[in-house]
């Protein structure tokens, strides 16, 4: 696989996933925009962290340059598609990979930590991909990944704000590839599991992401988010990959039973059973199972 001449965009690249994405891609010829605000797991603070990314990128050979502004800035999201533009002339991959954890039961999350997660997560890879989208739609080529979480897809506890915004990750996905499919710009979605800053956080974790466990590291799970902005990429599907291990998520329906034009909520509750079963269940790609 080779990605020679492909310009390449990874946001929250200055460490952890992201900076595993950009050195593969780095690795395997492409011109990479190293991303990363370089402040805390909460979003706070700046630093030089997308600056070390780059120099480890050209000191290896390849080509690479830093952009520091965040993704939940509408004019710094612009900025980030620019720097791709002026730098090397065109954009033809964006891996949305650029978080933060403010992390509390929902009882006691506040409307701004709810606000700041979604922000980032969810808006921030709304409005990169809003820039990037119509340079990929008019050349006819794109390839997009939005990063997901189990957190979304499952649910997770005292992450309510992070999980609504990593589930917003297949809403916005399953729109754009079907948007996207006819001028050959694909979009997907990953799943990642791995040791990061981010998920030593949480309270109750055993992991120092300055040395990832060699089964836990983020290495394991770049692969995946690799093959999925490549050329042969499927569209519009999810990956989930953790410890080496990859797998597909989908949203799945069963043929349920129909009530009729006046069925009543005592008519649903009689039909619950029915209504719930899994057993029966298939891929669901449109409102109702073909």
């Amino acid at each position: 696989m080779s990605f020679e001449d492909k310009v390449a965009i990874v946001t929250g690249a200055g460490g952890g996933l992201g900076k595993e994405h950009a050195l593969i891609l780095a690795g395997l010829g492409a011109k990479v925009v190293i991303n990363d605000l370089g402040g805390s797991v909460d979003g706070s603070g700046q630093g030089d962290a997308a600056d070390q990314v780059v120099e480890q990128i050209r000191a290896a050979g390849g080509e690479a340059v830093a952009n520091k502004d965040s993704v939940a800035d509408r004019a710094g999201a612009k900025r980030i598609v620019e720097t791709a533009m002026d730098t090397f002339g065109t954009v033809d991959i964006l891996i949305n990979n650029a978080g933060i954890l403010r992390d509390k039961s929902f009882k006691k999350m506040t409307l701004d930590e709810w606000d700041a997660v979604v922000n980032v997560h969810l808006n921030g890879s709304a409005y990169v991909t809003w820039h990037a989208w119509p340079i990929m739609y008019e050349k006819n080529y794109g390839r997009i990944l939005f990063t997901s979480s189990v957190s979304g897809i499952l649910g997770s506890f005292g992450q309510a704000n992070y999980g609504a915004a990593k589930m917003g990750m297949l809403g916005l996905m399953n729109n754009l590839s079907r948007e996207g499919a006819s001028h050959n710009v694909r979009v997907n979605c990953l799943s990642p599991g791995a040791e990061t800053r981010m998920t030593a956080s949480v309270p109750g974790a055993q992991m120092n992401p300055d040395d990832p466990q060699p089964d836990n590291h983020p290495k394991l799970v770049s692969p995946a988010a690799i093959y999925l902005v490549s050329e042969d990429a499927p569209n519009g599907r999810v990956i989930q990959a953790a410890r080496g291990r990859f797998a597909s998520d989908a949203v799945f329906a069963n043929t349920g039973c129909d009530l009729g034009l006046d069925a009543s909520w005592e008519d649903v509750a009689d039909n619950a059973e029915q209504i719930l079963d899994y057993e029966d269940m298939v891929v669901k790609t449109t409102m109702w199972r073909e």
